[in-house]
């Protein structure tokens, strides 16, 4: 039996048999995005009042009882994990939709003239020579910590990327017969930026934010982590991380384990989203 390239050239041949890429695209963004909006909706309904200490079966091994096992005062990691990923995601969505936000205004406005053009480039330089976590760090410090120093941290750090991209772009658009025609018929750069630019930068936008997430989502609990985001009393996944590290030495393990590898997993389920986006809204792929 011959041994057929074309049915193992793609990672989901087995799962999605002979769909098209378009059909496979699609149905693999709607289960990964039904599995982040379940565990979203999921953490919202978990009260953070309800999550009872029990001295009993602290740091308790995980069981069908408690399958993350629990933690240093007897509270389900389960729980606890649900409830830290979903404020995750709600703060990574908050984040990336600023910083596209953010890189939509920079991109447009470096279209005003040489000037605009000039102080964009100049301030994404600025922010690209200082690092990620220590300008996040600074920023959530100054807003008083918390989730809105976390999110607009997060949002000032993570539009650099996209506004080149759009600005690349913005500059190749610029060049084309129909934009040097509207500006011929008097069209205002305004005019021009609403009804030429904007519309063909949409599925850049929207695969830049999509792209931000588990940047945003890894930062986050990277501050958090190092004690300068959420407060201690929020159950996110960086607390239980830097709470963990008190209890490794003694066997803990899974104190670290689960949460870690859960945040890894919601990092890579956004990354799968962003890369079959990609390949969606890539014309010379979309219909295949």
């Amino acid at each position: 039996m011959s041994f057929d390239k074309e049915r193992f050239k793609s990672p989901y041949s087995f799962l999605f048999g002979s769909m098209n890429l378009r059909t496979k695209t699609l149905l693999i963004i709607s289960l990964v995005g039904l599995i982040l909006f379940a565990i979203v909706v999921n953490s919202l309904f978990i009260n953070v009042d309800n999550i009872t200490t029990n001295f009993s079966i602290k740091n308790s091994q995980p069981s069908l009882q408690h399958p993350f096992g629990t933690d240093w005062m007897g509270r389900d990691m389960f729980i606890r994990t649900m409830k830290g990923l979903g404020l995750s995601v709600i703060i990574g969505a908050m984040a990336s939709i600023l910083s596209t936000m953010i890189a939509i205004f920079l991109a447009l406005s470096s279209t005003l003239g040489k000037y605009f053009d000039h102080c964009v480039s100049g301030v994404t330089n600025l922010f690209l020579s200082i690092p990620h976590i220590l300008l996040i760090i600074l920023i959530s410090i100054s807003l008083g910590g918390g989730i809105i120093g976390v999110v607009v941290g997060v949002s000032l750090t993570h539009w650099i990327p996209l506004t080149r991209v759009l600005r690349a772009e913005i500059k190749q658009i610029n060049t084309s017969t129909y934009v040097k025609l509207s500006k011929n018929f008097g069209r205002t750069k305004w005019w021009i930026a609403k009804n030429h630019l904007l519309p063909l930068l949409i599925p850049q936008i929207v695969l830049g934010t999509i792209l931000i997430f588990p940047h945003a989502i890894m930062h986050e609990a990277s501050v958090t982590f190092l004690g300068f985001g959420l407060s201690p009393h929020e159950p996110a996944i960086g607390i239980i991380l830097s709470e963990s590290m008190k209890y490794l030495s003694n066997g803990a393990w899974w104190l670290a384990f689960f949460p870690g590898l859960s945040l890894l997993i919601i990092v890579l389920l956004f990354d799968l989203i962003g890369d079959n986006l990609q390949r969606l809204l890539d014309p010379t792929q979309a219909n295949e």
